[in-house]
């Protein structure tokens, strides 16, 4: 009994359409979760609504006054007495503060007051802009 020797080697190919598919599906996918990672230095409060309400992008720096008029610096608890003190602590030695921005996320029922009094402990620690926090009508 004889064997074929010489056996036919079929040409492989490699098909590079299903893989270039691939490889773009696994961008989309990370581009848009991605996308959907916030990053959140606010406490969730009640917020006042605005017509012209937008997302802005998250800032540095963020004071949160809730319902029961406690005041956090990214979700740190601070005393408001201390405010303009915490507020350089966290900016950190090496940064410039004054760069800085700050968005303050207030409760609904919170008195302006204690808004403004935040405003003014941020402006006394070297800190000139600021936005405040809304929740866009429905």
């Amino acid at each position: 009994m004889e064997f074929k020797r010489h056996r036919e080697l079929k040409r492989t190919k490699i098909e590079i359409i299903p893989m270039i598919d691939t490889i773009f599906f696994l961008l989309v996918f990370f581009m848009l979760s991605s996308l959907a990672l916030v990053k959140l230095n606010g406490l969730p409060v009640n917020l006042p609504t605005a017509a012209t309400a937008v997302r802005q992008q998250t800032k540095d720096l963020t004071i949160t006054v809730d319902k029961a008029q406690r005041v956090y610096v990214n979700k740190k608890l601070v005393n408001i007495a201390d405010l303009a003190q915490d507020l350089a602590d966290e900016v950190g030695p090496g940064g410039d503060i004054a760069d800085q921005s700050v968005v303050i996320n207030a409760d609904l029922s919170v008195p302006h007051g204690l808004v403004v009094h935040c405003m003014d402990a941020a402006r006394q620690a070297g800190i000139s802009h600021f936005a405040i926090a809304t929740a866009a009508e429905d």
